[in-house]
Parts: structure tokens; C-alpha cells; sequence
């Protein structure tokens, strides 16, 4: 078990005991919390060089409507990073495998970053399992860098805790001061065993794999995007091609947002996500 704390706001003043749990996917540990006890899923997928922490701002809004389930990706957090070519097909067929060895048959998606870009990969290809799906500032169209990302990819290469709080400042893009706790967080992720490697090679995947456009028009699945107005790592400008080519899609522009608002402005988030999750 684990204790997360929140925030002073007044939704998020509990506490929220998760259950840490592990799967076996091909012969590599996979860490996920567990919380809520509903019959319907919710998976969340986080980003880039992150870990199922990301979410803890949301979960205990969404705790009480869905069984909700959040993994450390393959590569990255506490999950085993192999050394293999950490690819989207690569990660869109991790997540198939781990959703079934939770017996999880039918389930709706939130994925940040990269995570969205997976969760639309997915979607496209196993439509019957997704039952509604949200991607926040999802990756997959964006080749060109940013210097917002260039300095992420600096804090991930060269971790420490002044490029770390540059790299986090430059991406929440409000001029707040980042909870030290982030910061020292990532710095110990990326200095595990194998995560500069895992880091590294998802972004080469990434820059070569073909954009995801093509593949948008086989999700099924209603689907909210969701981006932050002032998000300097992707920039809200690529949201109009999922729009565009994703059918039964709908936008929702957060102001004053960079590029994680579901930890900007968490109760904003989980309630227009709940709106159209219940809708």
C-alpha cells in the first residue's frame, strides 16, 4: 500500500491509500496502483519519462466512479526497463498484454503525452476494448523538438536538481514554483538502471515512427482531447488534426495551461473528463 497526499484544495485535502501491485509482461516486473472498487475501468497512461504518480492529483476524484488502474509504463518509473526497442507498436502491444493479464476485457483511456499517443494507437487497432477515450496534448503528429522539450531531454540526460527544475518550469509554463518533490523524484527515475536507455530509445522511436494521422480515422471510440492554451511542449496548434481525423472527437482547450493540466488544475480536468465519461 501507499499514501499519497494531496494538495489544499478542497477536494484533494485526504489522504488516498492506493494498492501497489505488480504483473508479469513477457518476463518484466510492471508496477501499477489500484484504487476503486467499480465495475467500470479506467486506465490512465502518463507521459514521457514519468510514472503512475503523475496522476495522484485526479485519482481520488476518479477513484470514486471507475475501478481505476495506473501502470508504470515498461521503461520507465519503478517497471523493469529491458534493453529492447521501445517503440509505439511496442508499447501498444504492452499495453494489450497488460491489460489482459488483469483480466481487464473493456475499459475507457486517459493518456498524457506519449501515453495519448499510445492510447489512440491503441484504440485504433482494438476498438471493441475501448469505451471511451481521452488524449491529453497527445504526441504522434509533432516531429520537430521545442525548447521546452529540449530541455526535458537535458534534465533526462543529465539529471540533476537545477536542469530537472528548469526542465519542469519551462513545461508548466505558469511561472509557479514546482513542488521539490517532482523534481527529486525524476532525478532519482532517471538515474535507475536503464533509464536513460529506455528514455532515449522511445524518443528515436518516436522520431521515426510515421505520423499517427493515418490511423486516427479507425478509432471508434468517443474520444475528448484535451490541451493546455499555453503548452510549450506540443503546442495546442496540433490539436486540430485529431479533431479533424478523429470521428465523434470534441476539444477542450484549458487556459492558463502548459502541458500536464490535470496537475495545474486537477478538479478542472477530472470534472469535464467525468462529464463526458457519465455523458
Amino acid at each position: 500500500m501507499i499514501k499519497l497526499n494531496k494538495n489544499l484544495s478542497s477536494k484533494l485535502t485526504e489522504s488516498i491509500i492506493l494498492k501497489e501491485k505488480f504483473a508479469d509482461i513477457d518476463g518484466s516486473k510492471i508496477r501499477y496502483l489500484e484504487s476503486g472498487s467499480s465495475e467500470k475501468t479506467l486506465v490512465l497512461v502518463h507521459g514521457l519519462g514519468a510514472s503512475c504518480e503523475r496522476w495522484e492529483h485526479v485519482l481520488p476524484i476518479f477513484k470514486n466512479n471507475f475501478r481505476v488502474i495506473v501502470p508504470d509504463l515498461i521503461g520507465f518509473g519503478q517497471s523493469d526497463k529491458p534493453t529492447v526497442d521501445y517503440t509505439i507498436d511496442f508499447f501498444s502491444e504492452f499495453l494489450e498484454k497488460f491489460l489482459k493479464s488483469l483480466g481487464v476485457d473493456k475499459t475507457s483511456i486517459i493518456g498524457s503525452s506519449l501515453g495519448g499517443q499510445i492510447a489512440a494507437e491503441f484504440a485504433s487497432v482494438h476498438p471493441n476494448i475501448i469505451e471511451k477515450l481521452i488524449l491529453v496534448s497527445p504526441s504522434g503528429i509533432m516531429k520537430q523538438s521545442t525548447f521546452a522539450l529540449d530541455a526535458y531531454i537535458m534534465a533526462a540526460l543529465y539529471p540533476n536538481e537545477l536542469s530537472a527544475k528548469n526542465a519542469f518550469e519551462t513545461m508548466d509554463a505558469s511561472g509557479k514554483e514546482i513542488p521539490k518533490t517532482t523534481i527529486t523524484k525524476f532525478v532519482t527515475r532517471m538515474k535507475l538502471h536503464n533509464a536513460k536507455f529506455a528514455f532515449m530509445s522511445t524518443l528515436l522511436g518516436l522520431k521515426n515512427s510515421e505520423s499517427i494521422i493515418n490511423k486516427l480515422k479507425n478509432i471508434t471510440s468517443p474520444t475528448l482531447i484535451v490541451w493546455g492554451a499555453d503548452d510549450p511542449v506540443i503546442p495546442i496548434k496540433f490539436a486540430n488534426d485529431f479533431v479533424t481525423h478523429i470521428d465523434n472527437s470534441e476539444l477542450y482547450e484549458m487556459s492558463n495551461c502548459g502541458h500536464t493540466p490535470y496537475v495545474q488544475k486537477p478538479e478542472l480536468f477530472a470534472s469535464q473528463v467525468l462529464k463526458f465519461l457519465n455523458n
